[in-house]
Order: C-alpha cells, then structure tokens, then sequence
C-alpha cells in the first residue's frame, strides 16, 4: 500500500424519490448517461464524464461517497489499526464486498471493492 488505502471515490449516491424521477432529472436535464440500473435494489449508476467514478442514485440509501479499495477486510484491518472503527462489517454485495467505517474525527467512509466485477448496462449483477 504504498500510494495509500483509499484507491478514488467508487461513487457517490444521491437519494431520489424514485429511480424514474432520479433518471428524468439527472439524464433529460442534467445530460447525463445512465450506466446500469438494478430495480429491486433501488438503484441507478450514471456515467460521469470525466472518469470512472459513478454518480448513483438511490432510493434506501443516504448521500454519501463510496471509496474504491482492493480488499474491503484488508482495508478494515489497516483502518482499525490507524484508529478508525467499523460501523458496519464487511458485507458481500453484488459487485464485491463493502463495509462502513469511522475516523477519529467521526467521518463515516464506505469502503466497497469490486472484485465481483461491475454491474452490466441492465443492472445485472456479474456472475461469481
């Protein structure tokens, strides 16, 4: 780890009433693109121009980034050891595996990696 354990910003999801009025918002009037959509998790990736980072819209969840890592329980481990906490342990997901940690300061980062792979243009999970 020799250039630091937080990779880029994954994504950063925005809460929305509900997908259709999220993507009418963010695609007809803001131009963006959406880049895969998953329904019965309430959620929608759209593509940011300027990198791989995503913009995702979400109807269960709270605004808040989410921090690329290479290996979620190898990242709790080096957050813990710093003096963070976890708030919520490593969980599997649909693309990888994902936790909520605190710092010191009482800043929540959610740590996810994609070792599953990406979601597809139809929200269909990759196959494990």
């Amino acid at each position: 780890m020799t250039n630091g354990l937080l990779q880029r910003v994954d994504a950063v999801q925005v809460p929305v009433p509900s997908l259709d009025e999220g993507i009418r918002f963010s695609v007809d009037g803001l131009g963006h693109r959406v880049k895969w959509r998953n329904d019965p998790v309430g959620q929608a990736g759209l593509e940011l121009p300027d990198g791989n980072s995503e913009l995702v819209l979400t109807e269960r969840l709270s605004y808040e980034p989410n921090w690329l890592v290479e290996d979620v329980p190898a990242a709790v481990a080096t957050f813990t050891a710093a003096g963070g906490t976890v708030t919520s342990p490593p969980a599997d997901i649909p693309v990888g595996r994902v936790a909520v940690v605190q710092d010191p300061f009482g800043n929540a980062l959610v740590l996810v990696d994609l070792s599953r792979g990406l979601y597809a243009a139809d929200g269909t999970p990759p196959t494990a």
